[in-house]
C-alpha cells in the first residue's frame, strides 16, 4: 500500500464527489446532503488506511509523487507528506464529515432569513452580527453548499500535500474561492462584508508570496521542486526579501497580531461548520507554511527575525484574549480566542527546540478539535435562540442540559484544562519556550489566566445563572441536542480526552519532522527532546 498514490487520490476524490453533488437536482436536497456525506467518509477511509501505512522512523517524506505539468517552468504536480502534514491530512478528514453533518440545515433556509448571525438593523457594531434581519425570497442552492464544502476539501488537502512550490500556492489562492462563497452566500448578516475582506486580506498575502514565489524559483535554479530549492545557497540580502514574501503571507493566513482583524468578521459571518473549517484548517495553513517554507527554505532569515515573531506572538496572545474579554457575540469571541491560541502556535514555531515545535505542531492539530467543537455547538445554541448575543442568553443550562454541558467542556478544552488534549500542546510550548527565553514563556503564560477568565465569563452568562424568561419564549430552546448532533460532537469529545491522556501516537509521527526542520535551521535542543523523554519514561 506503501506505492499507492494516496496523496493524488485524496486531493481529487473530493473535487470528483463536489461535482457529483452540484450535479444533483435542487428539488432533491437530502440526496445533496446524503452524497456529500458519504464522500466525505470515504476520504476519512482512505486517510485511515494512509495513516496505518505511515512508516513511522522511515523517510521525513512519504507517498511521494510527481507528475509533469508545465516542464518549461520545471512545475510539477508533486505531492509528499511529512508527520507534520500528515496529522493535518487527518484532522482535515475527521473535520469535514462532522461539518457536513453538524451543517444539515444550514443552507435550508432562504437567503436573508433570519440566522444565528443576523442582527437588526441599527445595532451598532459593538453588538456584532447577533438577531434576525429581513426574509428574502430566493432560495439557496443546497447541493451547492455542501458542494462547496468538498471542494474546500480537495483544496485543503492539496495544499497541506503540495510538494511543489508553486503547486502550493496555486492550492493556497485556489482554497479562497470556496470559503468567500460559503461566507458571502450563505453567512448572516454583513456576510458580504465579511466575504470581501476575508478575501481582500488572503489575495494581499498571495501577492506578497508570489513575487517571493517568482524570485525563488529565479536564484534557485529555475525549478519549484521543495527538495531541489532546500538545498539552494541563497545570499543573505535575497534570503532576508524572500522570506519576509512569505512569512507576510502566512502571518495573515494565520492570522497573526497586527495582521488579524479579518478573522472576527469572517468567523463571526460565517455559517458555523464553515467557521469550523476556516478557523480549524484553514488557518493552519500559514503556521504549517513557516515550517514547511520559511525555515527550511531561509533558515538564516528565519533566526534573524525570529525575536519579532516571538513579539508578535506574545502581544497577540495577551491582545486577543483582552479583546475576547471584551466580546458580546459568542462567533467573534470564539474567533478572537483562536487569534491568542495562534499567538501560542507562533511562540512554539520560532523557539527553535523539538518540545516547542511539537507542541507546536500537536497545538494545531488540538485547537483544530477544541475550537471546531466550540464553533459547533455555539452555532447549535446561536441556532436555537436566533440570536449571537451573550446578552440574550442566561440561564440556559436549565433548558438544554447536555447541550450546556457539551459547551462547557468544549470550552474548558480551550482554555487548556489539563486531561484535555489542548493542555499537552501548550504545556510543551511553554516549557519548550523556557528553556531557551524565560520572558516570553512567563509572559504567554497570562494568556492561560485569560483564557479562563473569558471561557467561564462565556459559559456563566449564557447557560449558568438565573433563567433569561426570554428563552421560554423561543420554541427552539426547548429542544437538547438531537441524535444528529450528538454523533457530530461525540468523535470530538472522545479524541480531545484520548489525546489529553495519550498523545504519544501524534508525537510520534510529529516529532520527527519537527526535528528535521530544526535541523534545517542548524538548531539543537538545550534540553532532551520529546523523543528521548518517552524513551527516558519506559
Amino acid at each position: 500500500m506503501s506505492d499507492f498514490p494516496f496523496l493524488s487520490v485524496l486531493t481529487v476524490a473530493p473535487l470528483v464527489g463536489a461535482l457529483v453533488v452540484v450535479l444533483l437536482p435542487r428539488t432533491r436536497p437530502e440526496l445533496a446532503k446524503q452524497v456529500a456525506f458519504g464522500w466525505s467518509l470515504l476520504v476519512l477511509a482512505l486517510s485511515v488506511v494512509m495513516w496505518v501505512t505511515w512508516q513511522t522512523g522511515g523517510d521525513r517524506f512519504q507517498f511521494r509523487e510527481s507528475y509533469p505539468w508545465i516542464p518549461n517552468w520545471g512545475v510539477n504536480f508533486t505531492f509528499a507528506a511529512d508527520g507534520i502534514a500528515l496529522v493535518m491530512l487527518m484532522l482535515i478528514a475527521v473535520l469535514v464529515p462532522l461539518v457536513i453533518l453538524a451543517s444539515w440545515h444550514d443552507a435550508d433556509k432562504p437567503s436573508g432569513a433570519p440566522t444565528a448571525t443576523d442582527r437588526q438593523p441599527g445595532a451598532n457594531r459593538q453588538e456584532g452580527p447577533a438577531r434576525a434581519g429581513i426574509l428574502a425570497s430566493s432560495r439557496r442552492s443546497v447541493p451547492v453548499y455542501f458542494a462547496l464544502l468538498l471542494v474546500l476539501e480537495c483544496t485543503m488537502i492539496g495544499v497541506f500535500a503540495a510538494a511543489d512550490v508553486f503547486l502550493f500556492y496555486v492550492f493556497f489562492e485556489v482554497m479562497l474561492v470556496p470559503m468567500y462563497f460559503l461566507i458571502g452566500s450563505y453567512g448572516g448578516h454583513q456576510r458580504q462584508y465579511a466575504a470581501v475582506k476575508f478575501f481582500l486580506y488572503s489575495l494581499v498575502g498571495g501577492l506578497f508570496m508570489l513575487a517571493a514565489v517568482i524570485g525563488l524559483w529565479v536564484v534557485g535554479g529555475k525549478t519549484f521542486d521543495w527538495q531541489a530549492l532546500s538545498q539552494v545557497d541563497i545570499s543573505t540580502g535575497t534570503e532576508r526579501w524572500l522570506f519576509l514574501g512569505f512569512f507576510l503571507a502566512f502571518a495573515i493566513k494565520a492570522p497573526f497580531f497586527p495582521f488579524h482583524t479579518w478573522l472576527p468578521d469572517a468567523g463571526g459571518a460565517a455559517p458555523a461548520g464553515a467557521a469550523a473549517l476556516l478557523v480549524g484548517v484553514l488557518d493552519k495553513v500559514g503556521t504549517f507554511g513557516i515550517l514547511r517554507y520559511c525555515l527550511p527554505l531561509f533558515p538564516d532569515a528565519a533566526k534573524q527575525f525570529a525575536p519579532w515573531a516571538l513579539a508578535l506572538g506574545v502581544i497577540g496572545i495577551v491582545y486577543a484574549a483582552l479583546l475576547a474579554v471584551g466580546q458580546n457575540d459568542l462567533k467573534r469571541l470564539v474567533s478572537y480566542t483562536s487569534i491568542a491560541h495562534f499567538g501560542f502556535i507562533g511562540v512554539g514555531i520560532f523557539a527553535f527546540t523539538t518540545q516547542a515545535g511539537t507542541g507546536a505542531v500537536l497545538y494545531m492539530v488540538n485547537h483544530g478539535l477544541a475550537t471546531g467543537l466550540l464553533f459547533l455547538v455555539v452555532g447549535m445554541l446561536i441556532a436555537r435562540r436566533g440570536s449571537a448575543l451573550i446578552s440574550d442568553f442566561g440561564g440556559a443550562g436549565k433548558l438544554v442540559p447536555v447541550l450546556a454541558g457539551v459547551l462547557f467542556f468544549a470550552g474548558l478544552a480551550s482554555l487548556a484544562l489539563p486531561g484535555t488534549a489542548p493542555f499537552i500542546s501548550e504545556f510543551l510550548v511553554l516549557i519548550g519556550t523556557f528553556t531557551v527565553n524565560k520572558p516570553v514563556a512567563v509572559i504567554a503564560t497570562l494568556g492561560i489566566i485569560l483564557a479562563a477568565a473569558y471561557v467561564l465569563w462565556m459559559v456563566q452568562r449564557t447557560t449558568q445563572g438565573t433563567l433569561n424568561p426570554a428563552l421560554t419564549e423561543v420554541d427552539g430552546m426547548r429542544r437538547d441536542l438531537n441524535l444528529r448532533e450528538k454523533v457530530v460532537v461525540a468523535p470530538l469529545i472522545v479524541l480531545l480526552v484520548l489525546l489529553g491522556f495519550y498523545p504519544k501516537p501524534v508525537t510520534d509521527v510529529i516529532n520527527p519532522a519537527v526535528q528535521a526542520t530544526m535541523q534545517d535551521i542548524d538548531r539543537t535542543d538545550p534540553a532532551p527532546s520529546v523523543g528521548t523523554v518517552q524513551e527516558a519514561s519506559r
